[in-house]
């Protein structure tokens, strides 16, 4: 089964290579890259500006950008550009960013299209996210793209990496160090669900209030966790900075030679980068599309502009972060481990003594954030397919994934999860490419519109 995902989700990821990069450029083409100079704007409105009281949805922009960053700023930004930079060699980062700059476009059109096309809930809740801009935009008939969308949505957004990785470094610093659950496969293991069972615990008490509660503790941890990886992971690189040009200076050279990966396959670079990059920052799946569809707005083109900060942060800034920090260590290349334990290697190496710690406090953060927003999206996924009645159920299933991935090895997790999440973007760039001439109409409107006020 290892094997089969493996070479499954190497095959996948081959051709999806070009519908990802080839929508993005396709949409910033399109648009004739306009939305990329109202950033600005999108940057006041998630400051308060032109705030619409009385407008349909559950949260505000920078709550609603808070819950999709919460599932998109996490274990992709420590263990995935670990992982890409062992697997890929330095040149995949260069590919991630890339793909966040393709991705921003993308974001665009569907977070836009999330508002733009709402659909209703069986209670009569309007609800926002590609299965509903594929229904209620592109009619009945296209309803199979949308039932597809939600059923990979269901296992794509597990939480498996996040719960799997936080173990292991929970054993690595506390656990084996004081003794607890040393021995046996079976005692390891025993030790591995307790903590899984008591993660599901936690997350649980705040995704059963739903997107209100999420979006609200989102909006508080966020920013904290990005300022506190951030700072440190700056710190790490200043230290080292007599590195940083020559790791930048590996960094281009490898994105177009591949030397740096065993064999010298660019290939490898390529798919490596736009693969973890997609499972960074999300753009093209359609997951940030369904906390943006929540936001609290009359205008599609308000919640696309705030929707482009998103890759900004998780990749342009996050994950380069994290790229430099292993690079400037010379970690990346050293055999001494992979996800998660690489960067603690890195961190132990550069801050020696706390600096694990600080990584870790980021780590519990960044895991638990994600884990929080990513329930929204199955729980979301599950109501479309099977109505409401479901969503304590879907929830069940949820909590239950972060017991049984603490305890299987990251290698399944990373394929299981890159097959499901992959093929979410299909019907994502597919029903965004047929919808987009609606969005730059709108667009052309609300930007003209901001320039005669």
């Amino acid at each position: 089964m290892a094997e089969f995902l493996s070479s499954f989700s190497g095959w996948l990821w081959g051709n999806l290579l070009y519908l990802l990069l080839g929508g993005g450029f396709f949409f910033a083409v399109f648009s004739r890259f306009s939305p990329f100079r109202y950033l600005g704007h999108g940057l006041a409105l998630l400051l308060g500006k032109n705030v619409e009281k009385e407008a349909p949805g559950e949260v505000s922009h920078f709550r609603a950008l808070c819950s999709a960053l919460s599932g998109t700023v996490g274990m992709g930004n420590v263990a995935g550009v670990a992982v890409a930079i062992t697997q890929g060699g330095p040149g995949a980062l260069f590919w991630m960013w890339i793909c966040a700059l393709l991705g921003m476009a993308t974001k665009f059109y569907t977070c836009s299209l999330a508002v733009m096309y709402r659909g209703k809930d069986e209670n009569g809740v309007e609800q926002g996210g590609p299965m509903y801009f594929i229904r209620e935009g592109l009619g009945e008939k296209w309803k199979p793209l949308a039932i597809l969308f939600a059923g990979c949505g269901m296992f794509g957004c597990l939480p498996l990496l996040q719960s799997n990785q936080l173990t292991q470094i929970m054993n690595t610093m506390f656990f084996e160090p004081q003794g607890w659950f040393v021995g046996s496969e079976d005692t390891r293991q025993m030790g591995n669900a307790l903590f899984g069972l008591f993660l599901a615990v936690v997350v649980g008490l705040v995704v059963i209030g739903g997107i209100k509660r999420i979006g609200s503790v989102a909006a508080r941890l966020v920013p904290g966790m990005v300022v506190l990886y951030g700072a440190t992971s700056l710190v790490i690189i200043l230290l080292h900075v007599d590195r940083i040009f020559p790791s930048l200076s590996l960094i281009f050279s490898d994105a177009f030679t591949g030397q740096a990966v065993a064999g010298g396959a660019l290939g490898m670079v390529i798919v490596t980068g736009v693969r973890r990059a997609a499972f960074s920052n999300e753009a093209g799946m359609g997951t940030e599309a369904m906390a943006h569809g929540a936001a609290r707005t009359r205008e599609p083109i308000r919640e696309g502009v705030v929707a482009m900060w998103g890759p900004v942060i998780d990749t342009l800034i996050m994950c380069t972060l994290t790229g430099l920090v292993l690079m400037v260590t010379d970690v990346w290349d050293s055999g001494i481990g992979d996800g998660v334990l690489l960067t603690t290697q890195a961190f132990q190496l550069a801050l020696p003594g706390v600096g694990p710690y600080l990584l870790l406090a980021g780590v519990l953060c960044l895991s638990f954030s994600s884990m929080l927003g990513f329930s929204y999206y199955v729980v979301k996924c599950g109501c479309f397919l099977f109505g409401q009645k479901a969503r304590l159920p879907v929830l069940g299933f949820y909590l239950l994934t972060i017991v049984v991935s603490a305890m299987v090895k990251m290698e399944v997790i990373i394929n299981f999860l890159d097959i499901a999440f992959g093929l979410m973007a299909i019907p994502t760039i597919l029903s965004s490419m047929l919808l987009a001439p609606r969005v730059n109409e709108a667009a052309r409107k609300y930007f003209a519109g901001l320039k005669t006020a």
